[in-house]
């Protein structure tokens, strides 16, 4: 690397111990609403379980663990053992929840990355991983260099470089480095990553997809919503989907609304992240919308309990994990989160994988790819504003035609961009031929 990004590092490694209270501070007060953040802390510093040899893969959150969750299940069927990364418990438990057995049985073990230290990592890289796949659009400095000090590759794996964040850093990159450059490899969605990366002076890039158009469904949840439509009558089902702090007034708007039309629909409102689950549905009640929570009115099966009515609901609030598939089952048209704030749309595969009609605000550029090749295939639309998307919705429930070619694109769409696991499998196989770190 360049002697200004050597440099750069070494004060960078400087400013993460003064910071480290600050960080502390921050696990502390995201315990208040979520107590998982103070547990296991050790691991933060790289202490904790792990296991030698093991494919070492790196997901934030929730959404890159389940992006992950093919890649995974592909290298736990050939044999490998995998030791799992988070920065978040949402990212932990949903390892936990797609590999229990997994996990019991010592094949794989979820866990918290280590902190930008470096003895942090050294501690945590003793058991030498044969591998590391970091997911999707994390690049972190110490993590890379302590890897490649200890003689584990480094690949980037399902992989993007959004363009905002590649026109901030092209310049920086030429001019002093850039972490990229030391690693293994770049298994990137698109083209348009792919020559992103280049740029910044990656190697070996290839175009793998995107993991998630390969994501299992479970049946179990399809055949649910199946057995529960009939309950919601003739109205039609609008799902919100992964809707974030900072939206809820904007779709307020967007169902009142709706609800001057008819038939009003029914909404299934889905909040991004657990701890928003009741504030999200005493605003909604606040805001005199008659609203019902999955946990009060379905079973553990998804099945209606007895005595509960959803014909006077306006609103069914999705107050589970794991279930987002039996929401967009349900729904005739799916509004993914995000895209009427500055961090972005979310994930807008999984309703597409079930052939759904989605929209989301003007802000994609989290998903350009998928999004804006969905949208040239007429799988999505883009709303630039909450009022044009609730003419948008009015008139798409309104029109079945519309609502069914829609569905037909996106069919079509999810089925020519499947098949990102086996062309990542291919392209590590050398690297999990190759003996132990």
């Amino acid at each position: 690397m360049p002697i200004p990004y050597a440099l750069l590092m070494l004060l960078y490694r400087a400013l993460w111990y003064p910071a480290l209270p600050l960080v502390l501070a921050y696990f502390w007060l995201r315990g208040r609403r979520d107590p998982a953040y103070r547990r296991h802390l050790g691991e933060r510093f790289g202490f904790g379980p792990t296991l030698e040899g093991a494919v070492w893969v790196h997901a934030v959150s929730l959404g890159e663990m389940r992006s992950a969750v093919p890649l995974v299940r592909a290298m736990l069927n050939r044999g490998e053992r995998v030791v799992a990364t988070h920065l978040t418990p949402a990212g932990r438990r949903a390892a936990e929840s797609a590999f229990g057995p997994d996990i019991a049985a010592g094949r794989m073990v979820a866990r918290y990355l280590p902190l930008e230290l470096g003895p942090a990592f050294r501690r945590f890289l003793r058991h030498r991983p044969k591998l590391a796949l970091v997911m999707e659009i994390e690049v972190w400095p110490v993590m890379i260099a302590e890897a490649v000090r200890a003689g584990v590759p480094v690949v980037l794996t399902n992989s993007q470089y959004p363009e905002r964040s590649f026109d901030r850093d092209l310049p920086w990159a030429r001019r002093i480095g850039h972490p990229v450059q030391q690693v293994a490899g770049v298994l990137a969605k698109s083209e348009t990553h792919a020559a992103r990366f280049r740029s910044l002076g990656a190697k070996a890039v290839q175009v793998c997809g995107e993991l998630r158009f390969d994501q299992p469904i479970a049946p179990h949840l399809l055949a649910a919503a199946a057995a529960l439509r009939p309950a919601l009558g003739h109205r039609p089902v609008l799902v919100l989907a992964s809707v974030v702090e900072g939206e809820d007034t904007l779709y307020l708007g967007v169902i009142r609304a709706l609800q001057a039309g008819s038939p009003a629909p029914l909404v299934i409102y889905v909040p991004r992240a657990p701890e928003r689950f009741g504030p999200v549905a005493a605003l909604l009640a606040g805001a005199g919308q008659r609203v019902v929570v999955r946990s009060a009115v379905l079973g553990p099966d998804l099945g209606l309990l007895a005595g509960a009515d959803l014909a006077a609901a306006d609103i069914l609030l999705g107050d589970s994990l794991g279930e987002m598939y039996f929401y967009l089952a349900l729904a005739d048209l799916v509004v993914v989160g995000g895209g009427f704030l500055p961090s972005g749309a979310h994930n807008v595969i999984e309703p597409l994988a079930l052939g759904k009609p989605v929209l989301t605000g003007p802000q994609v550029w989290p998903i350009e790819y998928p999004g804006r090749e969905a949208q040239a295939a007429g799988a999505m639309e883009i709303c630039v504003t909450p009022g044009i998307m609730a003419a948008r919705i009015a008139a798409m429930l309104a029109n079945r035609a519309d609502l069914a070619a829609m569905a037909g694109n996106g069919a079509s769409f999810f089925a020519a961009h499947s098949g990102a696991t086996g062309r990542s499998m291919a392209a590590l196989q050398p690297f999990l031929d190759r003996r132990g770190g």
